[in-house]
């Protein structure tokens, strides 16, 4: 395996490990986690009562993963481009085979919103004018494997392809050039530092696409988390997170809350993906982002074993070939 696949099947399946062990604690508080789970320390069957993911078992992913396969594979068929039209039609057939199959884990309220206005005849260019949560962030990490981020203005232009139908908006566009960016810097072999740094770059160069939001700045977000956390345990820094930067579904708090688990963990793909299902909140996006940055620097083969066994297992996942088929376009 070259070094470059090794990073980019790193990012992929380390995507879909913080998905899966964030998914049974999404919409908890942090308080309601350490009661339920002591500490998450591997993969959690969900509990009955949890309004998202009840009666889904351990290693199961969630949207996170789903919808960022349903991202790579348009990506593949539209030789590097994504149609907006039918980025939309696929997210509702999506959520129709959930409903069908009684799933609660279902579109969030950006993407939902925007896609009902697709259906309604509004143009893909107007439907995600108001889209500011993390839909478009969790489903980004293919535009990292499949594009470098230098020339960042040029890179910019692929992540706004990938998230305008549902979330073309400042903020929307700044966290999902965020993620993608650390992904594609992680993938190129860069270090996580040097992957931080350019999500925050492209973070800035994101908030001058789409309309505009009143909203924090997402790359100033991103330094100050990290910095909120610098040299702190593990506990402390979980608590500080939620307490400051926040955990729910608004890419100004999960984004920026992705990177300061990165810096706790200091860029190791499963302790990042524990880190982020022990904060509860949006869990699994959390460390859905986190695991697919760390994974795109430490590479696949630092994730454990038995846990990608585990992925592969529960969910039927394949990555390898839409992997290697995205890697063509760099």
């Amino acid at each position: 395996m070259t070094g470059q696949l090794d990073r980019a099947l790193g990012a992929f399946y380390g995507l879909a490990l913080g998905d899966a062990l964030g998914m049974p604690t999404q919409v908890m508080s942090r308080q309601e986690v350490i009661r339920v789970y002591g500490s998450v320390t591997g993969f959690e069957s969900a509990q009955p009562d949890n309004p998202v993911s009840a009666g889904m078992p351990a290693g199961s992913v969630t949207d996170d993963t789903e919808q960022a396969v349903i991202v790579g594979r348009l990506l593949d068929e539209g030789h590097g481009r994504i149609d907006p039209l039918r980025l939309a039609r696929e997210l509702l057939d999506w959520e129709r085979e959930m409903k069908a199959k009684g799933s609660f884990d279902l579109l969030g309220p950006s993407t939902k919103a925007a896609l009902d206005a697709v259906a309604r005849g509004v143009s893909p260019r107007e439907a995600g004018r108001y889209g500011t949560t993390n839909g478009a962030a969790m489903r980004v990490t293919p535009v990292g494997i499949a594009f470098a981020a230098d020339p960042l203005d040029a890179f910019v232009d692929r992540v706004v392809e990938s998230c305008q139908v549902t979330h073309d908006t400042t903020i929307g566009i700044a966290g999902a050039a965020a993620v993608a960016a650390a992904v594609s810097t992680g993938v190129a072999g860069g270090s996580l530092g040097e992957a931080v740094a350019t999500a925050v770059a492209a973070a800035r160069a994101g908030a001058r696409r789409g309309h505009w939001i009143a909203g924090a700045d997402i790359a100033a977000r991103i330094e100050w988390a990290c910095e909120l956390v610098r040299d702190l345990p593990e506990t402390e820094a979980l608590d500080r997170v939620v307490a400051l930067v926040g955990t729910s579904v608004a890419s100004q708090e999960s984004v920026p809350a992705a990177f300061a688990v990165l810096a706790v963990a200091d860029g190791d793909p499963w302790r990042a993906a524990l880190l982020a299902a022990n904060l509860g909140g949006d869990s699994d996006t959390i460390g859905a982002i986190a695991g697919a940055v760390a994974g795109s620097v430490a590479g696949f083969s630092a994730l454990p074993a038995e846990a990608v066994r585990t992925l592969r297992t529960v969910n039927s996942l394949e990555l390898e070939p839409l992997t290697a088929r995205l890697l063509t376009f760099r």
